[in-house]
């Protein structure tokens, strides 16, 4: 029975033995695996405390050298850790500002005001195309800025109502706030003659001029040309079967036309002569007012 007891006693601590011989050989492979791809200096979680041990920030573990913190950042729980805290850092990214943002430099300028300008319709003689010329004057723009325009439709812009029959052209320069003109709707010409610009350095004045496309016009009816074979109605004839004159038929009343009268038939009836009114009668033919301001004597009967 004592033979047999210290043979299971030596067998079972040869056992432990065994076991604690693997977890050591474990360890020092993961701490050779830790030496070759991490470096203990650069990571941001190890610290070694007062009492001369080591720490883990991120899984708050203790260790007691340098080996013992490398095994254990090769183990599940450290790992984890860290799958965890790169997922949290990825959802946090976007709220955060981007360092390369940071980085940009974004020149700010004060506003000054608005600038001065002046703005000529002009229509072309040759063509008949309407133009607007617009001069700028930005005495304090910025060194090395020049003026910028563009056009801007009404449903682009947010101070006043939308309106379809008006454009916006908008002329920014810094220090300057941005100013807009309020133009008809109208299909700008794009001609190199038409649309141009120009910026003087010297004396700081921006011009820019443009023209508006020839709209189709609509002929009325009455200037229209009859087509060929169409005829003209005859002239209007007397009871003779001749052209009227001035002399012998006078034009009817309302500018209506009378129809032809047949051969034979009787003219039109004479009308009664009319008396012109008395104020436009000539001075011989008024009578003389009396000198004691009474009434004037009657007229001669006939």
């Amino acid at each position: 029975m004592d033979f047999q007891h210290r043979a299971g006693g030596k067998t079972g601590s040869g056992g432990v033995a065994s076991a604690s011989e693997s977890n050591r050989d474990r360890r020092e492979r993961l701490r050779q695996l830790a030496l070759e791809t991490i470096d203990i200096n650069k990571d941001p979680y190890f610290m070694k405390n007062h009492l001369g041990s080591y720490e883990c920030k991120l899984c708050l573990t203790l260790h007691n050298n340098e080996g013992s913190y490398l095994a254990h950042t090769q183990g599940k729980k450290h790992q984890t850790n860290l799958a965890r805290r790169a997922a949290k850092e990825a959802k946090e990214a976007p709220a955060q500002p981007a360092p390369e943002k940071v980085k940009v430099e974004v020149k700010k300028f004060v506003k000054i005001g608005r600038p001065g300008y002046k703005v000529t319709k002009q229509r072309d003689p040759e063509s008949g195309q309407q133009s607007l010329l617009f001069q700028i004057d930005y005495p304090e723009v910025a060194e090395g800025i020049g003026p910028r325009h563009r056009f801007m439709s009404a449903y682009e812009q947010r101070i006043e109502p939308p309106d379809r029959r008006w454009q916006y052209l908008l002329l920014a320069a810094e220090p300057y706030e941005t100013i807009a003109f309020k133009v008809p709707s109208r299909e700008i010409d794009k001609a190199e003659s038409k649309f141009w610009t120009h910026w003087n350095r010297e004396t700081k004045q921006f011009f820019l001029q443009f023209h508006f496309k020839m709209e189709k016009l609509l002929v009325p009816p009455s200037a229209a040309v009859p087509s060929v074979g169409v005829k003209r109605p005859p002239p209007l004839m007397n009871a003779v079967g001749s052209h009227p004159s001035s002399d012998s038929m006078p034009p009817p009343p309302g500018g209506m036309h009378m129809p032809p009268l047949p051969p034979g038939a009787p003219g039109p009836p004479q009308m009664p002569p009319q008396m012109p009114p008395p104020g436009s009668l000539p001075p011989m033919m008024r009578p003389p007012l009396p000198a004691d301001g009474g009434m004037p004597p009657p007229l001669p009967s006939s």
